[in-house]
């Protein structure tokens, strides 16, 4: 079964670096893929890899990272200030962050206003075989 665990950014806003960190790989080492809303920094991205590269055994193979990030380049300058005023006061709230392990995630594209996730975790769905009819036998 795949899991998707999203992580609300207010949930991880009063953890340090470390804390954050630890969190994401102990799901992530349950073979879940995480959610999460916003984004880490650029340091604790460097974190998460170095971590995890660190922990790669035969259970745990690596994790897949990707981030979709707003491009707030065109918009106007009003916009663009209430946007940073916004990121200042309450968080980098903006983007959205998925880190799975390598052994459920096969592949992440990113294209400017979406992600595709292919996964490679099999999923076994029973099959249920037809019910025969009984014909009624006649009187």
């Amino acid at each position: 079964m795949l899991t998707l665990q999203f992580i609300p950014y207010a949930e991880i806003s009063d953890l340090n670096s470390q804390k954050r960190i630890k969190k994401i790989i102990t799901i992530v080492r349950e073979n879940k893929i995480v959610l999460l809303e916003g984004r880490l920094k650029k340091e604790e991205e460097a974190e998460l890899i170095r971590n995890t590269m660190e922990s790669i055994d035969d259970d745990f193979k690596g994790i897949e990272l990707a981030v979709i990030y707003p491009n707030n380049k065109q918009a106007e300058l009003w916009s663009r200030l209430k946007s940073y005023l916004i990121k200042v006061m309450l968080g980098d709230r903006e983007g959205f962050t998925i880190v799975g392990p390598a052994t459920v995630v096969k592949e992440i594209k990113r294209d400017p206003g979406k992600i595709q996730l292919f996964t490679t975790a099999k999923v076994d769905v029973p099959v249920e075989k037809p019910k025969s009819k009984k014909s009624k036998e006649k009187k």
